[in-house]
């Protein structure tokens, strides 16, 4: 119940939101119709597309969002058509000759006749509005949505998304009602009846073309999120009671300097209730500590809980499906991965070493492999990188975070340590803390029958990560993980900023401070990556760190791209990473992590500049190490 006035409280405090400003219009063209029978249907269609449309778009997948495009489009020549109506009062008839008694019927709609008006016309004008209706992505929605990715659907994630859409209706709702009050008003003191329709027939095709030209979800947006960002922050801040066991908590995956080496995904709605120090859920970039693991003395192990069902999995690969039943009598490790993750990497030689070592005394490995990125969902990208990076042990594909969500997970990457009995141990979130890991191993596999395991010395022997796997350098490391699509971007610093869903050229930042970073061409700019429209594109980073990551992939025709690495204006020499040669040149041939820059000694800050010399790629995130 408390999740639930957070989200309506959060809805209603759009109406203070510049970005709502294009759907007004179509609310207020209502406003002088009985509320009962015109605005409440209006604003109830529009509640429920918005809540139908978000619900799909966080759980969906991509396919959902290109749907609602089509939609979009559909509901912007609907209203178009509706401002018209209101503006050219013969329009409709005009137009609907053919179909009279449509046309009578649009017409009797557009100018308003009160005895006409029927409520199924309001409601598929509401639904057209949220269709179109992109609401600010502040704190408060920003972790329900993202909640709703990771948890999956369900009935809290519907009654907060609905609650969240009721609080917009609502203060949509008490602006009509004055509004309608002014309008009548108006008419009868000052006879302006014609010209207060016509009025809000322009401001109907003002907010069409707003909304064609993405000004809701663009520059709006970005000045609503500091309009209303710190009402929604205090109210999470006065709603959520105090915890000490997390830090604050983004939307985002963020990397982790404290030394634990781990990215976070999004808290859950749930998890908002005992976090006090939430923070935006569209703020990436926020540093984040791994929760505290068991104590450094490894007996007795405490049990967290029963292995959950694998059965969620949507393909494995170098095994056949495994269940709890299958693993009895076996110990178990559960590594939580995604092939695109830089901590991820970094902790796999121990993975593989142990899945090895171990594998004769009954220790089983099993990679879970949830996704972060949308080609981290392919099937071939993973099975093509399993085999690249050497993993022999089984894969469970994680897809729908079923398992991720049965074992309320929450980082990248994440062990859970299992024993002989399906019973949860220990577990560890992140890089390091190899040894200790390793003793618990040998704890479970003796408790299991295998006395020999404690005897086995600790460590990995003959074990020398390379390239992208090799440890961090986090005693010098200042530049944090940072998104290059506009949903989770921070410190963008190209003038003019971002333009998000459509091609714009833009001019890199030409004073870049350290970790600001910009484009430089023409680039379309989506939610979760940047898309080069044409040759000789550049994006450009000032970093602090030993190495420096960027994953990238070629465009959709799969065309491999061309590029060239700089460092403060010079070619890399022998700190080009494994990805690129001394002279600066590389290619990008699959979607994939990239390392572009391995330095040797003392660390200070670079302008790292990567020009692409043909169209198509896609770059995501960079990573540092």
């Amino acid at each position: 119940m408390l999740l639930i006035v957070l989200a309506y409280l959060g809805g209603a405090l759009t109406i203070l939101s510049p970005c709502i400003l294009p759907v007004l219009p179509f609310v207020f063209a209502r406003a002088d119709q009985p509320f009962v029978r015109s605005g409440l249907p209006l604003l109830a269609g529009m509640a429920l597309t918005f809540a139908l449309v978000a619900t799909l778009a966080a759980v969906g997948g991509g396919w959902v969002t290109q749907a609602n495009q089509y939609g979009r489009w559909v509901a912007i020549v609907l209203l178009a058509v509706f401002g018209l109506t209101l503006l050219l009062p013969r329009f409709a008839e005009h137009l609907m000759r053919p179909f009279v008694s449509a046309g009578n019927r649009l017409s009797n709609f557009a100018q308003g006749d009160g005895q006409q008006v029927r409520a199924g016309s309001s409601f598929l004008l509401g639904i057209a509005t949220g269709l179109l209706w992109a609401p600010c992505a502040g704190p408060i929605l920003g972790l329900v949505l993202t909640g709703a990715a990771l948890r999956g659907a369900s009935v809290g994630t519907t009654l907060l998304l609905a609650a969240y859409a009721a609080g917009a209706a609502t203060s949509l709702a008490v602006a009509l009602l004055i509004g309608g009050k002014v309008f009548t008003a108006m008419k009868r003191s000052l006879g302006a009846g014609e010209w207060i329709r016509r009025g809000i027939g322009a401001a109907m095709l003002l907010g069409v073309v707003a909304i064609s030209l993405g000004l809701d979800t663009g520059v709006l947006a970005r000045v609503s999120t500091v309009a209303t960002g710190g009402l929604e922050q205090r109210l999470v801040d006065r709603f959520a009671p105090a915890s000490s066991q997390r830090q604050p908590a983004v939307a985002s995956s963020s990397i982790d300097t404290s030394g634990n080496g781990a990215m976070m995904a999004a808290n859950t709605p749930a998890q908002l209730a005992t976090d006090s120090n939430a923070g935006p859920a569209m703020a990436s970039g926020s540093m984040m500590r791994a929760a505290d693991h068991a104590a450094a003395n490894p007996a007795p192990l405490p049990v967290e809980g029963e292995l959950p069902s694998l059965n969620g999995a949507v393909q494995w690969l170098n095994s056949p499906p495994l269940t709890t039943q299958d693993l009895r009598g076996k110990v178990v490790l559960v590594d939580f991965w995604t092939y695109s993750c830089i901590n991820c990497l970094r902790s796999l030689p121990y993975v593989k070493a142990w899945a090895q070592k171990y594998k004769d005394q009954g220790l089983v490995v099993i990679g879970v492999h949830a996704p972060e990125f949308a080609f981290e969902r392919n099937i071939d990208n993973v099975k093509k990188a399993t085999h690249d990076l050497g993993v022999d042990y089984p894969v469970a594909i994680d897809n729908n975070y079923a398992i991720w969500r049965a074992l309320n997970n929450q980082y990248w990457p994440a062990h859970y340590f299992v024993d002989a009995k399906g019973q949860i141990r220990y577990h560890h979130f992140g890089e390091g803390d190899y040894a200790e890991s390793e003793k618990v191993i040998q704890q479970l596999l003796a408790e299991a029958g295998h006395a020999d395991a404690s005897k086995v010395a600790i460590g990995i022997a003959n074990t020398s990560a390379q390239g992208v796997q090799a440890a961090a350098d986090n005693a010098d490391m200042q530049s944090p993980e940072t998104y290059i699509g506009y949903q989770r971007a921070e410190n963008f610093a190209s003038p003019g900023g971002a333009a998000p869903d459509k091609v714009h050229t833009y001019a890199a930042p030409s004073q870049p401070a350290v970790n600001d970073w910009g484009l430089a061409g023409a680039w379309k700019v989506g939610a979760e990556h940047a898309n080069l429209a044409a040759a000789s594109g550049r994006i450009v980073y000032r970093f602090h760190a030993r190495d420096l990551h960027l994953v990238l992939g070629p465009g959709s025709d799969g065309k491999p791209v061309r590029f060239r690495v700089s460092v403060d204006g010079n070619a890399p020499g022998a700190a080009h990473g494994t990805d690129v040669a001394a002279d600066g040149s590389g290619i990008v041939t699959e979607q994939r992590l990239y390392q572009l820059v391995r330095q040797t000694g003392a660390v200070a800050d670079h302008t790292f500049s990567i020009e692409f010399l043909d169209p198509g790629v896609q770059a995501y995130a960079f990573t540092f190490g």
